[in-house]
């Protein structure tokens, strides 16, 4: 059948996510760090992707495609964990930091944090502080066991955490989204040295394994009295 549908122009495309995110339908994602309409008959053609994007990559055009299938998108969006209430804490968002900002209380060790949120479960895989990004990926407790996290590991990286033993489900599926849909330049996986930690670095490679690219990568062990170990 013929009917409306959004034509989204590669070379004009500069790989912000905007429209990813804009789309209710999840009908666009985020591949080698350009949008692409992944679901035509998740598409419903009114176009609210439109007034966000900033390079007008984004236009109607009219083409042979599957209808637009609501039961489906519903169903996949019936899929997804909801956030409680929509709590606004989850929302995604940059941290931009001016590098000569004085620290909040006279003496204290400014935060090098760049994005929110930072729980591995939370983040959207196609937000747009993932492009270009030096990645970082940590297990809940290594900010606690080393002292010099923020400046050693966080700065100038984007950072999820995560704890194998406590949450439920596997990080590989979703850590594979990230890697694929984005340019990622580097990967560092931080783990504790207990046995259970383990898990988030076998997700990580796992990850990249999925994604299909060659992405450099380091594993960094932290011992419980703050050494790094390996």
């Amino acid at each position: 059948m013929k009917r409306t549908l959004i034509h989204i122009d590669e070379a004009l495309c500069n790989g912000c996510g905007l429209c990813a995110q804009a789309c209710h339908e999840g009908a666009i994602g985020m591949v080698n760090n350009k949008a692409v309409l992944l679901r035509e008959d998740y598409c419903d053609g009114l176009g609210d992707c439109l007034p966000v994007c900033p390079t007008g990559a984004i236009t109607f055009e009219e083409r042979e495609a599957p209808a637009y299938d609501a039961a489906a998108v519903q169903k996949a969006k019936a899929e997804k964990a909801p956030l409680p209430c929509g709590c606004p804490g989850s929302h995604s968002k940059a941290i931009h930091r001016e590098t000569a900002a004085p620290a909040p209380v006279p003496g204290a060790v400014p935060s090098q944090l760049s994005q929110w949120p930072v729980q591995i479960k939370l983040v959207p895989p196609t937000a747009p502080y993932f492009n270009g990004a030096h990645l970082l990926i940590a297990a809940d407790c290594t900010a606690y066991a080393y002292g010099n996290f923020h400046q050693d590991f966080i700065r100038g990286r984007v950072t999820l955490i995560g704890c194998p033993k406590l949450d439920a489900g596997d990080y590989s599926e979703k850590l594979a989204q990230i890697l694929a849909y984005n340019d990622i330049q580097s990967l560092t996986i931080v783990r504790m040295e207990v046995p259970c930690c383990g898990g988030i670095e076998h997700a990580a490679k796992r990850a990249l394994l999925a994604s299909g690219k060659e992405i450099p990568w380091q594993v960094v062990t932290i011992a419980a009295d703050g050494r790094i170990v390996g």
